[in-house]
């Protein structure tokens, strides 16, 4: 585990900045709280190209990169949900769908008419037992912002000695400074060698970078947790 200070704070804000700023903060982030990234996290250019002539439509940019980068590390793509490989992507109802929930219960895409931009929007779509029903939303307003996102939050949902989850609490102590909003439907605070996600207001989840973070989480933060 990289032992130098990461500054999560200015690293999620280059990631609204643009895609570039993203990638940093992908990078940084996979270091601090688990393993650096390698040569072999990401799939190469010829297997985003043969998905693309078996789609017969063009990959952006962000979408690319971030495959490249890091597609091929579970702990940041499919830890809960789950990161569709270059071969698994297909088109629905008019978006290039690349994320699956991990019950099947909701997909994530980016719209076609969006593919010719670097970095798109991106949609979600709930699986409903009324198909009629089911309709594309807004997620993120670029892919890259959702690809952090996604990083962020399945490494704290990574199966590990150093994650925990609870119920969301209603505040949380002063040191844990909030984060700036990155996701849709998410918050996030840094504490002491810890980081801390509300996601969607019905799970809390955190991962420490010590055991003894870990349990000064558990003093500092008196819910209900799973493993504390």
């Amino acid at each position: 585990m990289n032992d130098e200070i990461f500054d999560v704070r200015a690293g999620m804000a280059e990631t609204l900045r643009g895609r570039e700023g993203a990638w940093a903060f992908v990078s940084g982030f996979a270091a601090y709280w688990g393993e650096p990234l390698g040569p072999g996290d990401g799939f190469t250019d010829a297997e985003l190209d043969a998905a693309e002539r078996r789609l017969g439509l063009r990959l952006p940019a962000a979408l690319r990169e971030a495959y490249r980068l890091f597609g091929r590390r579970a702990d940041l793509t499919s830890s809960h949900n789950t990161l569709l490989t270059p071969d698994e992507l297909y088109v629905l109802d008019g978006a290039l769908v690349y994320q699956a929930e991990n019950q099947g219960c909701a997909h994530w895409g980016i719209p076609l008419a969006g593919l010719a931009g670097d970095d798109p929007a991106t949609v979600a779509r709930p699986d409903l037992a009324d198909k009629s029903e089911e309709r594309w939303e807004p997620w993120e307003p670029r892919f890259s912002v959702a690809a952090v996102a996604m990083a962020m939050t399945e490494k704290l949902l990574e199966d590990h000695e150093l994650t925990d989850f609870a119920e969301p609490e209603d505040d949380l102590p002063d040191a844990f400074r909030e984060l700036p909003a990155l996701g849709h439907g998410c918050r996030w605070f840094e504490g002491p060698g810890v980081l801390v996600g509300v996601i969607e207001d019905f799970s809390m989840t955190a991962r420490a970078r010590s055991t003894e973070a870990l349990r000064a989480l558990y003093e500092a933060v008196s819910a209900d947790w799973l493993k504390g």
